[in-house]
């Protein structure tokens, strides 16, 4: 995992877009963004037990697998939204990106791979998008039945119970980033 102040400069999302000022896992934390190496699957089950997932299932993102919905589908995911629910990701296979709005509303980007395991909290902003290799392979993480809801960012959302519950739960110092 390698993560750092998105660039903001025109091109393909699929891109680094790496401004070369790093960002440590404590400012991640602060933001409620958790994330660990597992290099095996039984680090994976002792994290599943530990916060209570009941469920998985693997997804592949290319365009192989995907076929000609694999463009589209991409900028889907792009497009900045939040969840009600935790999104947890294990990655088997490949490199993509998780941007997270900080405290300020820049944009953080989270570079992941093999063995990375990052969880978002239910109502904090982010987007995914594959690295221009176009592939990746992960493992999803439920606590209850399989389900990814996005809700696309709208000034509708403000008033969102778990958007205000997520921004009431930030560490002081994830707001002044």
């Amino acid at each position: 995992m390698k993560a750092y102040w998105y660039d903001d400069v025109p091109g393909d999302q699929r891109e680094e877009h790496d401004s070369g000022r790093s960002v440590s896992e404590e400012i991640l934390s602060n933001l409620g963004v958790f994330y660990r190496s597992c290099p095996s699957i039984s680090s994976v089950d002792t994290l599943a037990s530990e916060r209570s997932y009941k469920n998985r299932d693997e997804i592949i993102v290319s365009p192989q697998s995907m076929g000609s919905q694999y463009e589209s589908k991409v900028k889907m995911f792009f497009n900045e939204h939040l969840h009600e629910d935790e999104e947890i990701r294990y990655i088997l296979d490949g490199q993509g990106f998780f941007d997270v709005r900080d405290g300020g509303d820049s944009w953080i980007r989270i570079r992941v791979e093999k063995n990375d395991l990052v969880i978002l909290p239910a109502g904090l902003y982010h987007r995914f998008t594959t690295d221009s290799k176009n592939y990746i392979k992960a493992m999803r993480l439920f606590k209850d039945e399989p389900k990814w809801t996005p809700l696309n960012r709208d000034p509708g959302l403000d008033g969102n119970v778990f958007r205000k519950t997520y921004l009431d739960s930030l560490d002081p110092k994830a707001r002044m980033t």
